[in-house]
């Protein structure tokens, strides 16, 4: 078995904690990019909800409506 120095094995342990350190960091980038795109979405379909609205166009609202639930349903809000 060869042993380390202290040195070294320092090396490994910072190499260690930047690799946690990147994965919380790239897990936070995700989550923060996927409530940006459900913010997005959410605000696009409510604008054709309410022109759908203003234009008394029943189906049209009911059909997006769904599309709404739905995308609540997918990102649990």
């Amino acid at each position: 078995m060869i042993e380390k120095s202290y040195t070294e094995l320092m090396k490994i342990g910072a190499m260690k904690r930047q690799r946690k350190e990147n994965f919380v960091q790239d897990l936070y980038i995700d989550m923060l990019l996927s409530e940006i795109q459900l913010t997005i979405e959410k605000e696009k379909l409510q604008k054709k909800i309410d022109l759908a609205i203003d234009h008394r166009d029943k189906q049209h609202f009911y059909y997006l409506s769904k599309q709404l639930i739905e995308i609540n349903k997918r990102f649990g809000t």
